[in-house]
C-alpha cells in the first residue's frame, strides 16, 4: 500500500491567518494558502483546488489504465474538475466535484467509451472518497 502525506501550517486566525502547504515531493513547497487565496483572488493555493487537482488526475489516470486494458495505445485525454464549496448553515460543504473530459481514442465506439469512462469515474480512488456527488461530461473527437 502507498501513503502519501501533505503538511499545513497556519500562523494567525480566522480571515487574518496565512498558511503554508508542504509535500515531501515538493510540489507543495511552502505554497501559500489562506482565506483570501481560498475566497478571494490572492496568488496561492486552496483546498477545493487542490482536490479538483487530485479529482482530475486520479480520473484520468484511471481512464488511461482502462483504454490501455481494453487494448487502446493512442489518443489523448484532458479532464477538468470543477469542485463546489457551498454554505451549509454556519459552515461549508464540499457538495460536487463536476468532471468535463475531452478524449481523441482512434476506433473506440461511443458506447464502449461511455462504458469505460463511466466506470472510471465510479472507481477512481478519489471519486470514491469524496461523499460528493460527482458527474461526468464528456467529448470524443
Amino acid at each position: 500500500m502507498t501513503t502519501r502525506i501533505a503538511t499545513a501550517r497556519y500562523e494567525g486566525f480566522g480571515k487574518d491567518g496565512k498558511g503554508k502547504l508542504d509535500s515531501p515531493s515538493g510540489v507543495l513547497d511552502a505554497t501559500p494558502y489562506s482565506y483570501n487565496t481560498r475566497f478571494g483572488d490572492e496568488k496561492g493555493t486552496n483546498p477545493e483546488e487542490l482536490i479538483a487537482a487530485a479529482h482530475a488526475g486520479c480520473f484520468t489516470m484511471a481512464l488511461s489504465f482502462a483504454l490501455a486494458k481494453a487494448g487502446f495505445s493512442e489518443g489523448s485525454l484532458e479532464t477538468t474538475a470543477a469542485v463546489k464549496l457551498e454554505q451549509q448553515g454556519d459552515g461549508f460543504a464540499i457538495t460536487r466535484s463536476d468532471l468535463t473530459l475531452k478524449a481523441e481514442v482512434p476506433g473506440i465506439s461511443p458506447q464502449q467509451f461511455d462504458e469505460l469512462a463511466a466506470g472510471a469515474k465510479a472507481n477512481c480512488p478519489v471519486s470514491k472518497l469524496l461523499n460528493a456527488e460527482v458527474t461526468l461530461s464528456h467529448t470524443l473527437a
